[in-house]
């Protein structure tokens, strides 16, 4: 992007000018967790469907892969559309298994060149896999903001410094895509409007950076519909009133937008400039704290696996204590090849801060795992309460309960809503009868909000 020593925004403070605001946003991400389940789907478009069922017709487009985009299939269509834009590939059969006749696809390939794959919803999997993203996103960042299962808002302000961002924004990326599998495109601004544009500037797997006094330079000529909070009602309205771009709408007159719009015309007039002073805040107080660490290669190794657990056990206890967090749950997950997810958790009898006792229950729920081959460990600790008060011990409590089997947890570090409403509110056309939910990201996927 522009060097760093551009003109400076008129009206805007140091302050927020030098915020570092990072909007990280994930790639076709239910496709890309069917291609960690399944590593062959890799390169192949891939369909993923709600309401779907294997072998049949009916349902909707959750999410497509890129390479099905190439063949016009989108966010929110109907799967039989999707099919006949795209033939479903039969097992182990290069012809469509719903059985239509065979026709040339795109660019003149046959019908086996252009098959795709078509995998029904698996949002707990999928969640699965956000809480190991969340988990990244939490420990590079002190203020998380989780939007949606696949989308997050980081003020990162006091990690790192402008001269260094780019190379710090790479490593949130790298981390996401070496240690969980998935790729994430991320935006770099001053603040959180400018950021979400810019994730979606170079997608997939992009790094956008847009310095301080850069950032109106950098919305400028892109289409109006890309500004943060407009959707396809406001856009077409704006271009009726002849603002094609983000320039044409900084340049507009304030009161024409208002009596318009309303205030919410002012609003789109200060972000097309640049200019948004919403501060990274949490969603809520988290419901989990967890760390986890792949090894290089899958270990049977028990004393290998055995020190890992410790280590993480630690770093959990402490993110609580740094949190003022007492936990009443203490957990383990273990990932044993290709992508098979496993949790055990146990229960005490009074919410406790504990480290060595942590680090106890940590590596007996461990013990199951002794002679598996294991690729990712990690520990959690759930059923958090919040005091900043003197912390209790488990001096006094009975024995800890049996140990049980869990179901994988919603979130790590997140808050119980997956989206706000004041982000959903964004997301969608906010007209004089309220807001209406948009059906799709600009990424091409369907929120989770939507089942």
């Amino acid at each position: 992007m522009s060097d760093r020593g551009g003109s400076r925004l008129p009206g805007v403070g140091d302050e927020r000018e030098e915020r570092i605001v990072l909007h990280v946003d994930m790639d076709c991400f239910y496709a890309a967790c069917e291609r960690l389940r399944e590593p062959d789907l890799r390169g192949e478009p891939v369909v993923v469907g709600m309401g779907y069922e294997e072998g049949e017709n009916h349902g909707a487009v959750a999410t497509a892969s890129y390479e099905a985009r190439e063949y016009g299939v989108e966010s929110a269509q109907a799967i039989g559309s999707a099919l006949e834009r795209l033939p479903r590939k039969a097992e182990g059969d290069s012809t469509d298994s719903s059985g239509a006749d065979s026709e040339d696809g795109a660019d003149g390939e046959d019908e086996a060149d252009v098959a795709g794959y078509y995998r029904p919803v698996d949002i707990e999997f999928y969640k699965s896999v956000s809480t190991d993203v969340r988990a990244i996103l939490h420990d590079c960042a002190d203020t998380v903001r989780e939007v949606s299962i696949d989308e997050a808002y980081l003020d990162v302000t006091e990690r790192t410094a402008w001269e260094v961002a780019e190379g710090f924004a790479r490593h949130v990326k790298n981390r996401i895509e070496r240690e969980v599998g998935v790729t994430a495109s991320v935006g770099v601004a001053p603040n959180m409007s400018a950021a979400k544009i810019a994730s979606d500037h170079d997608k997939p797997d992009g790094l956008v950076v847009v310095e301080p006094g850069t950032t109106r330079d950098f919305l400028a000529p892109l289409d109006v519909a890309e500004i943060h909070g407009i959707g396809p009602v406001t856009a077409r309205t704006l271009r009726e009133m002849g603002i094609e771009t983000a320039g044409d709408l900084a340049d507009a007159d304030p009161r024409t937008l208002v009596d318009r719009f309303g205030e919410r015309g002012r609003e789109l007039y200060h972000r097309a400039r640049g200019d948004d002073d919403r501060r990274v805040t949490p969603t809520g107080r988290p419901k989990s704290l967890s760390r986890e660490s792949a090894f290089t290669d899958p270990t049977t190794d028990p004393e290998e696996k055995r020190a890992r657990v410790s280590t993480l056990a630690a770093a959990v206890a402490e993110r609580a204590r740094d949190r003022d967090a007492m936990y009443r749950t203490i957990g383990v997950k273990v990932v044993t090849p290709p992508f098979d997810v496993h949790t055990r958790e146990q229960s005490l009898p009074g919410t406790v801060d504990d480290p060595e006792l942590v680090e106890e229950v940590a590596l007996d729920l461990l013990a199951e795992f002794d002679d598996d081959r294991v690729r990712k460990v990690g520990v959690r600790v759930s059923n958090l309460q919040f005091t900043e008060s003197d912390q209790t011990s488990l001096d006094g409590f009975d024995a800890p309960s049996g140990t049980g089997e869990s179901r994988t947890a919603d979130s790590s570090d997140s808050a119980d809503d997956p989206k706000s409403s004041a982000e959903a509110a964004d997301d969608g056309e906010k007209t004089d009868e309220g807001v209406h939910r948009t059906s799709r990201k600009r990424d091409g996927q369907v929120s989770l909000s939507d089942f």
